[in-house]
């Protein structure tokens, strides 16, 4: 059974455990940090959108359609639907030639609230464009139209555009990803799934490129770049993933997933991070990725305080009146630490 990550407590008494796994990896492979079964096979849904993203890159399209690391951003993102990520997705279908219906994620209000009631307060309903995932399938869509990919049917594990991120996650995790475990995410497009293990060993390769190719390294650093430059447009108003890259981009980039998966890199330490909340809470997660930050020593006293309504948060009822909270287990105490960490950023 995996260790407690999370408690919920409400008064005096926890109400909720929430357990999970944690596996830090240095791109050299070595585990720096465990906690749980880092074996297990894990999907990490839209966590790993940075490495989903690099073929598109890799392709040339960006060039070929006078993008900019704005669209690279929002290819990586897992976006609210907001004003801007709508905007950006409906210029991006223009550059390209297409319209809402060639994108086979299905239509969807905006992930966030606000902007649900600001689009059906116009008497509007979902979208394809609103779907948070709808960047992403638009580098899918631009690489196959760039590589002469028929565009029909792109979602379908057997097709090229899936089978491209998917060599890039088998080089990056040293996996057969063939022989994984797969479904369909909830966007439409094939996951695999793999050991939290290899997930972080891919996002330690993102981190530092170094001994990939040079195309890889060069598509590696742009799609940093952009996230570092927009991190609002990978998620949104009030959403930790926007919320920490503001602070700590480029030192500290990371990635939500579905289901309580978080991914993460720090690109000067070679590192990369990937956690797993067993019963799929994305609340714990949040909270679980600000402790795996603090234990490596890489989020700062100051910093975590001014996150903590995403790592820390108070619980409060209809009035308004605190009457709980959520943090980190003591479980955290007995992480397998390597001897060089915790770990400190320049």
């Amino acid at each position: 059974m995996n260790p407690v990550l999370v408690n919920l407590w409400r008064g005096n008494a926890i109400e909720s455990r929430h357990r999970g796994s944690v596996a830090v990896v240095q791109s050299d492979g070595q585990l720096l940090l465990s906690m749980g079964d880092v074996l297990h096979h894990t999907f990490p849904r839209s966590a790993i959108k940075f490495l989903q993203a690099i073929p598109f890159v890799e392709s040339g399209a960006v060039e070929h359609y006078a993008l900019s690391d704005e669209h690279i951003a929002i290819a990586c993102a897992s976006h609210n639907g907001e004003d801007v990520h709508y905007g950006l997705v409906s210029d991006w279908l223009d550059r390209i030639g297409l319209d809402a219906n060639d994108l086979e994620c299905g239509a969807s209000l905006p992930m966030y609230e606000n902007a649900q009631f600001d689009l059906l307060g116009r008497g509007e309903g979902p979208t394809r464009v609103h779907h948070n995932c709808s960047g992403k399938h638009l580098g899918l869509l631009s690489t196959c139209l760039h590589c002469g990919d028929p565009t029909k049917d792109y979602r379908l594990y057997s097709h090229n555009a899936q089978r491209r991120w998917f060599e890039v996650l088998e080089s990056m995790t040293s996996s057969r990803v063939m022989q994984l475990p797969w479904g369909y995410d909830g966007c439409g497009i094939p996951c695999l799934a793999l050991p939290l293990q290899r997930i972080a060993l891919a996002m330690a390769k993102f981190s530092d490129a170094a001994g990939q190719d040079a195309h890889r390294t060069d598509a590696i650093a742009r799609i940093q770049s952009a996230i570092t430059q927009h991190p609002y447009l990978v998620a949104g108003k009030e959403r930790l993933c926007t919320d920490l890259m503001l602070k700590l981009a480029p030192k500290v980039l990371v990635k939500i997933g579905a289901e309580g998966c978080y991914t993460a890199c720090i690109p000067e330490q070679g590192i990369g991070i990937a956690i797993k909340i067993d019963d799929g809470n994305s609340r714990a997660a949040n909270v679980a990725l600000g402790a795996v930050l603090q234990r490596l020593g890489v989020l700062s006293d100051s910093v975590a305080a001014e996150l903590e309504e995403h790592i820390a948060p108070v619980l409060t009822n209809s009035r308004g009146d605190a009457i709980g909270r959520i943090e980190a287990s003591s479980d955290w105490q007995h992480a397998f630490v390597k001897e060089q960490l915790p770990l400190t950023l320049n």
